[in-house]
């Protein structure tokens, strides 16, 4: 794959489309110059799905947060190598590149059945022994083209649309409830298995004391694992606060702000954290765009199981507000937000926004998903992915006036009004694509 111009639009296909299917998109593209068995993109941005994956199922079904952890902390920010480590409950050989956002792409290297020009052949390209780290082949090629997608997903992170907000919160409580039922499965096993190795009544000590230092091990790696995916799926408000002052730095460099920072209280969970950023930064901007501006406060307080986003100013008193609550509605909508626009002529106007901190109660009663026939079932899948209309079609090899169609008929027999909640319906019924 020659570094030309050509290359730029089959990049470009990468990063335009659906955040859930990046990774099979991007493995696509790498396949002919970095042949791979598998591939993951491990983020922390994503807070409903941290792990994007493609490849065989016996290696990334299997991948934990554990694992990508590890090899995380392995490299520095920006920094490649190939190395071998745990993934997928085996050790692997690996080509590994951490971007300086702190996004991590790790590919396990096959050796490809016909190589082409340029292709990296794993088996002769820097040989590694299994406790080395060397020189991943093509790096600063393979690191400069991942960093055009780790940018990609950054920014699609950070504009928080509602379809990717519901998916989010989808994945991030079905991933909770999941993780809470083995963790406490686990925890329960283990518990029983140490209170039979300390019975007075086994007399061989030694393996007994053996045992119980296993056992032990486990229990702690399990509720370790728990605190793992809390920390994915939840952020401290003050950190959450913090990294919004940080990101409205360069636009409020000329106002006199005053920030109020919310006082402790339970985590935010991150689909919540995400988007109360996304909206305050576009409040700040409606604000900051007026002239007149004198002081600005922005404020969050976390209370009442909600949190409340506070912004007000003192200028003219005069704003656009049907032009706000247009560039608002798709997050309002989503998160169930509660938007109060005031405007007082010469004092200044005041938006305050309240986020419910408890996730939607989704309905996806099992009548309602088997009501839908094998098309509709097929389209609500792609509608989980986060596919339109036009790439539905494309994929399913139909007229998009004939996807519309599945759609309505996906709505009515769901018994929603939106997209975005069919898609979180088809997301917690595991009906993605290839699905059964």
């Amino acid at each position: 794959m020659a570094e030309t111009s050509a290359d730029l639009p089959a990049l470009r296909a990468v990063i335009d489309g659906p955040l859930a299917e990046i990774a099979r998109r991007f493995s696509r593209y790498l396949a002919e110059r970095w042949p791979h068995d598998a591939l993951v993109i491990f983020t922390r941005e994503c807070t409903g799905r941290p792990r994007k994956v493609a490849g065989a199922a016996e290696v990334v079904d299997r991948v934990g947060i554990g694992e990508l952890e590890a090899v995380r902390s392995a490299l520095a920010p920006g920094e490649h190598a190939e190395l071998t480590a745990r993934l997928g409950e085996a050790p692997r050989r690996l080509w590994a590149v951490l971007d300086r956002s702190g996004i991590l792409l790790i590919l396990v290297p096959r050796k490809p059945a016909r190589a082409g020009r340029d292709a990296i052949d794993p088996e002769t390209a820097a040989p590694c022994a299994a406790d080395e780290r060397c020189a991943l082949p093509g790096a600063a090629e393979l690191a400069a083209r991942f960093g055009v997608v780790a940018t990609s997903i950054r920014q699609q992170v950070a504009q928080a649309s509602p379809e990717y907000l519901t998916e989010a919160r989808a994945a991030s409580a079905e991933r909770a409830r999941a993780v809470a039922e083995l963790t406490a499965a686990h925890e329960a096993t283990l518990t029983a298995v140490l209170a039979t190795l300390r019975a007075t009544g086994l007399d061989d000590r030694q393996a007994r004391a053996a045992a119980v230092e296993t056992a032990s091990a486990a229990l702690l790696a399990a509720r370790a694992g728990r605190a793992t995916e809390r920390a994915l799926a939840e952020e401290p408000p003050a950190a959450a606060f913090d990294r919004l002052r940080a990101e409205l730095a360069p636009v409020l460099r000329d106002t006199e702000v005053l920030f109020a920072a919310p006082g402790a209280g339970a985590p935010l969970p991150g689909e919540i954290a995400v988007g109360a950023r996304a909206m305050t930064t576009a409040v700040v901007l409606a604000f900051v765009g007026r002239p007149g501006l004198r002081r600005l406060r922005v404020g969050w307080e976390h209370a009442d199981a909600a949190l409340c986003i506070d912004v007000r100013d003192q200028a003219s008193g005069v704003i656009d507000a049907d032009a706000l609550r247009r560039a608002l509605e798709g997050r309002v909508r989503t998160l169930r937000a509660a938007l109060e626009i005031e405007a007082l002529p010469g004092w200044g106007c005041r938006v305050v926004l309240r986020l419910p901190l408890a996730a939607p109660t989704v309905r996806r009663e099992r009548g309602a998903l088997d009501r839908l026939n094998r098309r509709e079932r097929e389209v609500l899948g792609l509608l989980a992915a986060g596919r339109r209309n036009r790439a539905i079609a494309a994929e399913l090899g139909v007229a998009e006036s004939t996807v519309k169609f599945h759609v309505t008929g996906v709505l009515k027999k769901l018994a929603v009004s939106t997209r975005g909640e069919a898609a979180a319906l088809g997301v917690r019924a595991g009906l993605l694509p290839g699905s059964p």
